[in-house]
């Protein structure tokens, strides 16, 4: 059995009737997105619970080979570039995290899978293959790579369901091409899609985490 994902919890003030689980970037922890949660200003009455996940650590070819936490290997940026394998072991580990959340009471509808960077990889392809509907997924500085075998499970009933995407224009680790070719594959899907673009680098700025508040608590 795979041991469950360590992780960073916030409860709110009252019992937790939804979650957000936040999964992080390439190199960094569950510690990266805490700051966040108060920059998101949702109203006091919010019973979220936020979950942000510590990826398991493993060596990064394209980070010559430096072993850090990572939700999947990447070879170099390219669409042959990444190690689908991890990419399925990381999927079953987030949602390992959503069945937890149900086990607690907190049904899947009310459950938003966020992610940045590698974690919005992830983030997109367990939502749109899982077969529980979501309350929604954000991919922020983000790409789906076109992969035929992962492509062909996102079956599920998040397709048509919503997403917040976001992406820096200067992006210059995740170029901006590469989210917008994302947007165009999600559109397809047939997702109910919010996409933004700012004028910012590999990162998150204030002006978004206001666009992603109302989001969320249009979800919610």
């Amino acid at each position: 059995m795979t041991a469950p994902l360590p992780r960073e919890v916030l409860e709110p003030a009252s019992r937790a009737t939804h979650c957000m689980i936040w999964l992080h970037g390439l190199g960094a922890d569950g510690h990266d997105f805490l700051p966040i949660v108060p920059e998101l200003q949702l109203p006091q009455d919010t019973a979220i619970r936020f979950v942000f996940p510590h990826a398991p650590v493993r060596p990064v070819t394209i980070n010559n080979h430096a072993e850090m936490r990572a939700w999947y290997d990447i070879l170099r940026i390219a669409e042959d570039g990444m190690n689908n394998e991890h990419i399925e072991h990381s999927s079953r580990l987030v949602e390992g995290l959503i069945r937890e959340q149900e086990a607690e009471g907190i049904p899947s509808e009310q459950i938003v899978l966020a992610g940045f960077s590698q974690g919005g990889t992830i983030a997109l392809h367990t939502g749109l293959r899982l077969q529980q509907r979501l309350a929604g997924i954000v991919a922020l500085s983000t790409w789906l790579p076109p992969v035929p075998e992962l492509h062909a499970q996102h079956t599920g009933p998040n397709t048509n369901g919503p997403i917040f995407q976001a992406h820096g224009r200067n992006d210059m680790v995740v170029p901006h091409m590469l989210g917008d070719m994302t947007r165009a594959a999600l559109e397809q899907l047939g997702c109910q899609l919010e996409w933004r673009e700012y004028a910012m680098g590999h990162e998150v700025c204030m002006e978004q985490i206001r666009d992603l508040s109302a989001w969320v608590q249009r979800q919610l």
